[in-house]
């Protein structure tokens, strides 16, 4: 069997300021010899010169390029390692949340299906946003700049999305930062003990 169509992929993803970032530094040094990383397309585009926008073309064509570099960013790690458990930084649904247009017309654009994306994976680890229990939000990431009240609806649409993966799991925005870390690597080495 081709190592390409075995999935082994757990997506971290969740609205700004959910300690995403953070957990994934953690997840990283605990688990370096069982995973590979995949960085946030989003983050390599938008810190390598490109400024975000909000006229709907613009977003429409970063949304695509963000995309693109995803999908090619997971197959670049599972080839380099075909036997590592592969942590996106996001996943290629990501963009749906932050597409100015239609979900059909997302799919449509990117030539793919839902279902086609969620079985790209084999969980999902989604840190809700600090905002939605009243905190106060601060990224370690400089292009993320979005207000509380942006993050909770980024936050609300990405739920919706990831929610649907038959193995999704939430790390909700209560919890401790030791917890989430913790509830985190529990998921992620259930997933390697099934492979």
């Amino acid at each position: 069997m081709n190592n390409l169509n075995i999935k082994r992929r757990i997506v971290v993803t969740g609205g700004p300021g959910g300690g995403k970032t953070t957990a994934l530094d953690l997840f990283r040094r605990e688990l370096k010899e069982k995973i590979a990383s995949v960085p946030e397309a989003a983050t390599m585009i938008f810190s390598g010169g490109i400024e975000r926008s909000l006229d709907d073309e613009v977003t429409c064509a970063q949304q695509i390029a963000i995309f693109n570099l995803q999908r090619n960013l997971e197959d670049v790690q599972r080839k380099m390692y075909p036997d590592c458990l592969i942590l996106c930084d996001r996943g290629c649904l990501d963009g749906l949340a932050y597409w100015p247009g239609s979900e059909e017309d997302f799919f449509k654009t990117m030539n793919t299906s839902l279902e086609d994306e969620l079985s790209r994976y084999d969980a999902v680890i989604f840190f809700e946003t600090a905002a939605k229990s009243g905190q106060e939000i601060k990224s370690n990431n400089p292009i993320r700049n979005e207000s509380e009240k942006r993050a909770i609806i980024l936050d609300e649409r990405l739920q919706q999305i990831w929610s649907q993966h038959p193995n999704f799991n939430l790390v909700g925005s209560s919890e401790s930062f030791i917890k989430k870390v913790m509830f985190g690597i529990m998921t992620i080495e259930n997933v390697i003990n099934k492979i």
